[in-house]
């Protein structure tokens, strides 16, 4: 993939808020899903609503895919919105966070945007390193 631009976005988790998952009453212990709001502080000054769903405990192992929509702006005054697919098995030292920008979901200046977008952590919290073809 050759990219064009990297922007790093730094992000709060503001919103947790346990969502149903139809078909699954009284066997939902292997699975459970969430709305997830974000408020992106660095990089990309924004928010964001994510549908979250996970697999496992974060003390024993977790797997988690979401599907986010990313509205905000740049330093640079580009501002729109793009949708996101993300996912991860978690567990120390796992490699495996993957996402994707969908194709064709970005408006206003986002409009076109493809590329990869990965969730890291560091001391400081979460972020997103997105890679813009």
């Amino acid at each position: 993939m050759d990219t064009t631009e990297t922007i790093t976005a730094r992000f709060e988790v503001t919103g947790w808020d346990p969502a149903p998952l139809p078909g699954l009453d009284g066997d939902g212990d292997w699975v459970g899903a969430v709305v997830m709001r974000k408020t992106y502080t660095e990089g990309l000054v924004g928010d964001s609503v994510a549908h979250f769903v996970s697999s496992g405990t974060e003390e024993g192992g977790r797997g988690y895919l979401a599907a986010e929509r990313i509205t905000g702006a740049l330093p640079d005054g580009r501002s729109g919105s793009v949708t996101v697919h993300h996912g991860a098995l978690q567990h120390p030292g796992d490699p495996s966070a993957f996402g994707y920008i969908v194709p064709g979901t970005g408006t206003g200046d986002f409009a076109g945007w493809t590329g990869a977008a990965r969730i890291h952590h560091d001391d400081r919290g979460p972020y997103f390193v997105v890679e813009l073809d």
